[in-house]
């Protein structure tokens, strides 16, 4: 799951509201520089750094994690290993806090944006719907406290939980996630991904429905256009535990994904005791 979500981030990142071109084509060759952004081909951003946050909270405390919990990991994953792709004044924030309490009392958590929905896939992992919506929204609501904010993370996570847990093939996942919370998750996305979290998942689930392969997947998400980065992280993240989907990713995607202290080896290390957790 980590190691698809890190790629489908890194791949992602070249195309967050940034078409493809000759240069930086859409064709799973390999990785890309974003025109603007400093996050070096292969270099997972954002999205990935915050699931490992979720991951190794949901480690240490399974269920009986606190908000606190969450903050200390955000914060010690951020500080361990700075990186692009926070928004400005979060990453500002990050670098500057030391302590989980300060941090949750200077928070201004009204964002409906995708930070909440694109940690969520981990938390799928858990053994039970109440417990992954109940975790999902403790920790949405630290950054992300408004509907869509918590819905976005509450769908993303009750999708991986789905696939992880073999609940049924892909084609009931809109059903299922109709029964558990609103949203009419039958309905596909179209047009190109806006930065509010509901889109980004609708994005994700209308993909995961269209394609059977995890490369047509990745280049479903990208097509889309937008803010695509979070739509491949959560969309590989989850059809990863799926076997309804091909697993045919290019090699060159492994290969090229960065493997320095929290790169690939690391990832690989904490999917194998994420997967654990589905048969406790």
């Amino acid at each position: 799951m980590l190691v698809e979500i890190a790629i489908g981030d890194a791949y992602g990142a070249a195309f967050e509201y940034a078409p493809p071109t000759s240069e930086r084509p859409n064709d799973l060759s390999g990785y890309f520089q974003h025109p603007r952004h400093g996050i070096a081909p292969g270099c997972y951003a954002d999205d990935t750094q915050m699931s490992l946050a979720v991951a190794e909270t949901l480690l240490d405390h399974g269920v009986q994690e606190t908000p606190l919990h969450f903050i200390e990991k955000f914060v010690q994953a951020f500080q361990r290993d700075p990186r692009e792709g926070y928004a400005s004044r979060f990453w500002d924030f990050l670098k500057s806090e030391r302590d989980a309490e300060d941090f949750a009392a200077r928070m201004t958590p009204h964002s409906a944006k995708s930070g909440a929905a694109m940690r969520a896939c981990p938390i799928g992992v858990l053994s039970g719907v109440l417990d992954v919506l109940a975790v999902a929204e403790r920790q949405a609501r630290i950054t992300h406290d408004t509907e869509g904010g918590v819905l976005s993370a509450q769908a993303i996570a009750l999708a991986t939980y789905y696939f992880c847990h073999r609940l049924g093939g892909k084609s009931g996942l809109p059903a299922f996630l109709d029964a558990h919370i609103p949203g009419d998750w039958s309905v596909p996305h179209q047009g190109k991904v806006g930065p509010d979290g509901m889109t980004a998942v609708r994005a994700a689930i209308t993909a995961l429905m269209s394609e059977d392969r995890l490369s047509a997947l990745l280049w479903r998400c990208v097509d889309f256009g937008g803010d695509v980065d979070t739509v491949t992280a959560v969309a590989l993240g989850a059809a990863s535990c799926c076997a309804d989907y091909e697993e045919d990713l290019p090699a060159v995607l492994y290969d090229r994904l960065e493997d320095g202290p929290w790169g690939m080896r690391y990832l690989r290390v904490l999917d194998d005791r994420l997967m654990a957790m589905t048969r406790l």
